[in-house]
């Protein structure tokens, strides 16, 4: 398993090839968009960490940050406020930030807890703090390796983590848009190993198109939801202190 500069750079060169033939997609067209609408009124200062092209927060009046140039090109040509930079690292003063959005990030990097712990530090006291993950290791497949995972969470080893930076879990939600399919899964990981550019251009054209279609209503429950047979969760956090 990668660690430390070799696994961020992994990330980096898989992303920059995604980014590089994808289009922007409107944070209106995800379904956290109704979650979202609710938070952004009553926030101030918005932070999206690594959103890549499927940015979930409003374009326009959010800070974003990355380590993909060709991703920030295009949301800067879209008038956003963007930032060179890392999860582990966030170029910020502490409490900033009123909401703070980080979907699919803190399995990519190799200290988990430095990522967490910038997330929580450069929100405010009160602030909401959004985190999706996958769960439960003996679901880890060559999907997690190709995309640069690094981990997948056990629900109390992720509740215990978000405890130690200061984010209590108010709601969560069954989330991802990976097929349920494991033929599906394995079939798109031979193109994409085989004939990875022109994976790349069916993915963004035509396979992501179709995921947004039928995308299911995200559907929140009090505290934590129930992880048994769930593949990814999201989780809306609040800073504690």
């Amino acid at each position: 398993m990668r660690v430390g500069r070799e696994l961020r750079e992994t990330n980096r060169r898989f992303y920059d090839l995604l980014w590089s033939g994808a289009r922007l997609i409107e944070p209106q067209r995800f379904n956290t968009w109704p979650l979202v609408r609710t938070l952004v009124s009553a926030s101030g200062r918005r932070l999206e960490v690594a959103p890549g092209l499927r940015p979930r927060l409003p374009i326009e009046g959010t800070q974003f940050v990355d380590i993909s140039a060709p991703a920030l090109a295009k949301l800067r040509g879209r008038g956003a406020h963007v930032v060179l930079g890392d999860v582990s690292a966030l170029p910020f003063t502490a409490t900033a930030f009123d909401l703070v959005c980080a979907l699919d990030i803190i399995e990519h990097v190799d200290d988990d807890d430095g990522a967490l712990s910038e997330l929580s530090r450069v929100a405010r006291a009160g602030g909401t703090v959004l985190i999706s993950t996958p769960l439960h290791a003996a679901q880890w497949t060559s999907f997690d390796d190709f995309v640069g995972h690094k981990r997948r969470y056990e629900p109390a080893q992720l509740l215990a983590k978000l405890a130690q930076h200061h984010l209590a879990v108010e709601a969560s939600a069954v989330f991802g848009m990976k097929p349920r399919s494991s033929f599906l899964v394995d079939l798109g990981m031979w193109w994409l190993t085989h004939h990875r550019e022109r994976a790349m251009w069916w993915y963004n054209r035509a396979l992501m198109p179709l995921g947004l279609r039928f995308q299911k209503e995200l559907k929140l429950t009090p505290g934590m939801v129930a992880t048994q047979e769930v593949d990814e969760i999201l989780l809306v956090c609040r800073r504690s202190h």
